[in-house]
């Protein structure tokens, strides 16, 4: 399944942070590191040398990944005419059939975090939830079984 590449504007400039702290920040550290453990002689059994060398190369990845990425993401802005239905970007209050109530925000795939409440706009639960509106009763399929949520708020900010 393919990555969408939607992201929310928060979203966006914590990968642009994490990116500009990789390049301008850790990356001439562990540089600095590797050229002064290197400068200590035998490479083959420097222990300081070789994790720096392994977590340069960490890094070089991270960055690389996250440079091509940023350029293929767009950023969503929610429109007015959204409120009242649910698109991305969404903060959305359900209730369950144990009276359970939880709230989740639709976001892109490279920010997601359900600990924070944010679940990804390719999840089944942000699927299913997608055009719906206040009141609206919504089927989810889960690894426990099907789920079946009431929407009972709609907020954008």
């Amino acid at each position: 399944m393919r990555k969408s590449n939607y992201i929310t504007r928060e979203g966006w400039d914590r990968l642009d942070q994490e990116l500009k702290f990789l390049w301008k920040d850790e990356r001439p550290k562990v540089t600095k590191a590797v050229s002064e453990a290197a400068a200590l002689g035998d490479r083959s059994e420097n222990a300081e040398y070789i994790y720096g060398k392994r977590r340069l190369r960490e890094i070089d990845r991270r960055i690389r990944f996250l440079v091509k990425r940023v350029e293929d993401l767009n950023i969503v802005y929610p429109d007015p005419q959204q409120e009242g239905k649910v698109f991305f970007g969404a903060w959305v209050t359900m209730i369950d059939e144990d009276d359970q109530e939880v709230t989740y925000r639709i976001v892109g795939p490279d920010e997601w975090d359900v600990k924070k409440g944010e679940i990804s706009v390719d999840s089944p639960m942000a699927r299913a939830l997608i055009g719906k509106c206040i009141d609206d009763e919504v089927v989810v399929k889960t690894p426990q079984g099907e789920r079946i949520l009431e929407i009972t708020s709609i907020r954008y900010k």
